[in-house]
């Protein structure tokens, strides 16, 4: 009774000193709600003091909601919680994670509840209050009003509780979207926007996907029409196969692409692009234009094994190509979710929840859309499955994933069996209050494991540690390319001046070596073919050689690092070439084009004359190699290796010797000789028939 008669006057002491009003003299709702928490009979139990005053208005909220006391939150939370997450640095943090995780958990059995502007509020003042949740901690705001403000840390937290608003994988880049103009904190006004036209996406796709545009094809797979583009004449889609342009509706669901073509009053029959079935589909950006030329980058290519031709959609626009990149991005996040159900071969509840992320990731991304239409996006980092391609280490979350929907990671399913309040809800829990029904989802409730969601109370899952390890990697990736991008120079001249600089090493090696095959210095010519001889003939010091250059490298790389630690790095000084005029430009490329092409011509001779060799045009040089050939066959399957070796090497070191060289230079004159004696083989270009390409 003591403890109870303080907690009422402390609270009373909350609201007589004003110690809420310092802000605005108007009352606010946190007020207020700290008033009838003093004044309610049970007040007692309607306060935690481990927890600040705006953990407390959220838990006492979550406690109306779950039709508990908060007093018997906390003890549900001390018969479900482990050891580690009541550990007392911690404990208010975790118990208002819990409290939350139940409380949405009940909320979203209601349908329409983003449109809840208390739902929007209560989601939002959880974050607030999850930055701030002791009481005797840092600093908190004393009312949660529209002038608090959340950082990612928060929003990642809470926001991916409920899956339809933030994902685990996305959630730092939605909260980068929605709080890009204010400082990196997120205002009330920017997420209830956000919630509000997300509500809205909702309805759009409820609507489309019982409409009945092609519902005789959508039926059997009860697909969802996520986008329909094409319908406006301003804003056309068009679909090239081949040399033929035709304008027409494009249709994306959650299984396929469809397209029908425009006629007098009405559609085509609808062609069908299955994303769904394993078609070795390919699906990227394209350039298109008039008569077959490539300049405007307003297209997405797609191919597939069961197509004779590729097929290029068109996304017309004066300015830019943001219509063509979300389209993209949205075909190859339903792409790349039925790839990931297909590898791991999920099927019923889990194929459900992958599909609900990808369609839920692309309902996001409408709704960023209607927000931020005036800021570019980047369409690809607010869905899932695009950032998990893109990602280094991307396969890993997919494996995370995997293991979660499945359930064969062990500790993650004994702890959805038993303690579910701990785990936030998953994706497939919020479908029927949605209106989403799926093949194999309907009628599953909150019993079940697939209850278990992406966020533990006081604790980093799994997934949420590979997306943390995949994010780490990619700011090293980011990094090395903003190097690779300040290296890049111009000019072919100016390049081959950088690789000549860079392979300066390699050509006084190959000199080096070259010094060393023509005898120049005999007695160090001599020594090294003695060294290199006696390697070669005792069994297993090639290997060993090998093994101690490699070795030498190692050391050389970390002498060198740890003798110039913290010292500024050496740049590779490169002489740049004198600057040429447009026209020693043009004839500098039709140099380089020339010997291109003479190396192009000195190759096709050599496998000309090859196949004359072997169809026996000139049937005295084709013995003579048939006969080489043979020998060589037998010294291949009867002389060891090593001491095939040891004669390739002494035949090609010692060929320009003192005493080998004239031998030599007679006998490269007969093979040479011999090479040129050799006809090539004959050609006949055919030319296509102009007419017939036109057709």
């Amino acid at each position: 009774m003591a403890m109870v008669s303080r907690t009422r006057d402390m609270l009373e002491g909350l609201v007589k000193d004003g110690s809420f009003k310092w802000l605005s003299k108007r009352r606010s709702a946190f007020e207020e709600e700290i008033e009838e928490m003093a004044r309610s009979p049970s007040a007692g139990k309607n306060w935690l003091p481990e927890l600040s005053p705006p953990a407390n208005v959220v838990v006492y909220r979550c406690s109306k909601i779950l039709g508990l006391s908060m007093c018997q939150l906390r003890e549900n939370f001390d018969a479900e919680a482990s050891d580690l997450l009541k550990y007392k640095s911690n404990f208010a943090r975790n118990l208002l994670e819990y409290c939350c995780f139940m409380a949405l958990a009940q909320s979203i059995q209601v349908t329409g509840y983003l449109d809840d502007n208390k739902f929007r509020r209560l989601t939002f003042d959880m974050m607030v209050a999850w930055e701030f949740p002791e009481a005797a901690g840092e600093s908190f705001p004393h009312q949660m009003d529209d002038d608090a403000t959340v950082g990612v840390e928060a929003f990642s937290r809470i926001a991916p509780a409920v899956p339809v608003i933030a994902n685990v994988v996305v959630s730092d880049k939605i909260f980068e979207v929605l709080a890009a103009s204010t400082d990196n904190r997120l205002h009330f006004s920017a997420y209830d926007k956000f919630l509000v036209r997300l509500e809205r996406a909702i309805r759009k796709l409820q609507s489309q996907s019982e409409s009945s545009l092609l519902f005789s094809l959508r039926s059997e797979r009860r697909e969802k029409i996520l986008e329909v583009d094409g319908t406006v004449t301003t804003q056309p889609v068009l679909e090239h196969v081949g040399i033929s342009t035709w304008p027409g509706r494009l249709t994306l669901t959650d299984h396929a692409l469809y397209f029908e073509a425009h006629r007098v009053v009405s559609y085509d029959k609808a062609k069908i692009y299955d994303l769904a079935a394993d078609l070795q589909q390919v699906v990227r950006p394209e350039l298109t234009g008039p008569w077959g030329t490539r300049l405007f980058d307003k297209a997405v290519f797609y191919k597939s094994v069961s197509l004779s031709e590729p097929v290029v959609m068109e996304f017309p626009e004066l300015k830019g190509h943001t219509r063509r990149d979300y389209w993209l991005a949205i075909i190859r996040e339903i792409l790349y979710a039925h790839r990931f159900i297909s590898k791991f071969r999920l099927s019923g509840h889990e194929r459900d929840e992958v599909l609900l992320k990808a369609i839920f990731g692309i309902l996001r991304l409408q709704a960023i859309k209607e927000i931020s239409s005036a800021v570019p996006l980047c369409c690809e980092a607010l869905l899932m499955f695009n950032v998990c391609d893109e990602l280094p280490g991307g396969d890993l979350i997919l494996e995370k994933l995997a293991n979660i929907l499945t359930m064969r990671d062990v500790d993650r399913r004994n702890a959805g069996k038993s303690r579910n309040g701990m785990y936030s809800i998953s994706a497939l829990a919020l479908a029927s209050s949605l209106g989403f029904v799926f093949g194999t989802s309907s009628g599953v409730t909150s019993d079940t494991g697939l209850i278990v969601g992406e966020i533990a109370v006081g604790e980093m899952t799994v997934l949420e540690k590979a997306v943390r390890d995949a994010r780490s990697s990619y700011e090293n990736v980011v990094l090395a390319q903003a190097t690779v991008d300040g290296v890049k120079v111009d000019g072919i001249d100016t390049n081959l001046a950088v690789m000549k600089e860079l392979l300066s090493p390699m050509t006084q090696f190959w000199n080096w070596l070259l010094f060393l095959l023509y005898w120049e210095e005999p007695l160090k010519s001599l020594a090294f073919c003695l060294v290199c001889t006696y390697i070669i003939c005792n069994r297993g010091w090639m290997g060993y050689a090998f093994a101690a250059s490699l070795i030498f490298f190692a050391l050389f790389m970390l002498l060198t690092r740890f003798v110039g630690q913290g010292s500024p790095i050496d740049e590779l000084k490169v002489t740049a070439p004198p600057a040429m005029n447009t026209m020693e430009q043009l004839l500098a490329v039709q140099n380089a084009i020339s010997q291109a092409e003479e190396l192009i011509q000195d190759g096709n001779i050599v496998l000309l004359k090859f196949r004359a060799l072997l169809l026996s045009i000139f049937p005295q040089a084709t013995e003579r190699f048939a006969v080489a050939l043979l020998a060589l066959a037998l010294l291949l399957a009867f002389v060891p290796l090593r001491y095939i070796v040891l004669l390739a090497f002494l035949e090609i070191f010692t060929r320009y010797s003192p005493l080998r060289r004239a031998n030599t230079e007679r006998w490269m004159r007969r093979l040479r000789d011999w090479w040129f004696s050799i006809p090539a083989a004959p050609v006949i270009l055919e030319r296509v028939n102009e007419e017939k390409k036109k057709r």
